[in-house]
């Protein structure tokens, strides 16, 4: 059976891009790729069984990570990351106006973001207008000569635009981390693991005991970061991925989660999985 895809749409997204790479490293067989409009849409998809995996954006060099994709990984603890890939992001500024009379700008807040401070130096003036995706940015910037988007030049062509600066990135290595979710969980071979956690006692060293026994086990912490748990002010919860580099650290991880749990209120495991870095050029 071909499995269906959900990714952040319209069609040239990066997000379309990391859904076809990711597919073809899951080795599905003529995925059928289903555009969805915002990423809660995405993140339903796949946690509604309308669709069997999905593809977002998870953590990005520039503004960290994504978060209406960690607050789903914890919300539905069923769904686990099957494998990531690293994509580099260079945007372009698309309109079929000039420069010179631009007077508002449009895309993915991310992707405004990225751009703040080219846009700052080139178009002062200028409104940034936040939209559901790039994509989306470039399709509603048709026939208006004083509206641009930011998004990937491969939108150039599909929507008959021009090219008005590129790159425009603030910084040149900006690159985004694109996951393939489904409910299928992987626990052995893998170079990254990752789970989220609240801690039972609120307590001066409550965080740092839980970091200890990572470090004890020998692992490697390639990302940390926090996320309110929306329960009650000054109560997060920590998102951890681990860097395993051999089998052994399979064994391992499973001890470090033993010693883990007890020290949590709640504990989600994402799973296991390869992550690579991907070159478009």
């Amino acid at each position: 059976m071909r499995k269906q895809v959900a990714y952040l749409g319209p069609k040239g997204t990066y997000a379309e891009k990391a859904a076809h790479i990711l597919s073809k490293l899951a080795n599905f067989h003529s995925p059928i790729f289903v555009p969805c409009k915002g990423l809660h849409s995405v993140i339903k998809s796949i946690a509604f069984n309308n669709c069997d995996a999905a593809v977002v954006p998870i953590e990005n060099s520039v503004e960290g990570g994504v978060t209406a994709t960690l607050d789903a990984l914890w919300k539905f603890p069923d769904i686990f990351i099957n494998k990531a890939i690293v994509l580099p992001i260079r945007h372009a500024l698309i309109s079929d106006g000039e420069l010179s009379i631009i007077s508002e700008v449009l895309s993915h807040p991310q992707a405004l973001a990225q751009c703040s401070e080219w846009l700052s130096e080139n178009l002062p003036n200028a409104i940034p207008l936040p939209t559901n995706s790039t994509s989306e940015a470039v399709n509603m910037v048709k026939g208006s000569k004083f509206r641009a988007a930011i998004g990937s030049k491969s939108l150039i062509k599909i929507e008959g635009l021009k090219e008005l600066a590129f790159p425009i990135n603030d910084v040149p290595g900006n690159c985004t981390r694109f996951v393939l979710l489904s409910k299928e969980s992987n626990f052995d071979s893998a170079n990254i693991a990752s789970f989220a956690f609240s801690l039972i006692s609120n307590k001066p060293g409550a965080l740092l005991e839980a970091i200890n026994h990572i470090a004890n086990f020998g692992f490697n912490m390639s990302k940390i970061e926090s996320r309110p748990s929306k329960r009650e002010l000054g109560e997060y919860i920590i998102y951890i991925d681990l860097e395993i580099n051999n089998q052994n650290n399979i064994a391992n991880l499973r001890e470090l989660k033993n010693h883990l749990e007890p020290l949590c209120n709640n504990f989600v495991d994402f799973g296991n999985y390869f992550s690579e870095k991907i070159d478009l050029n």
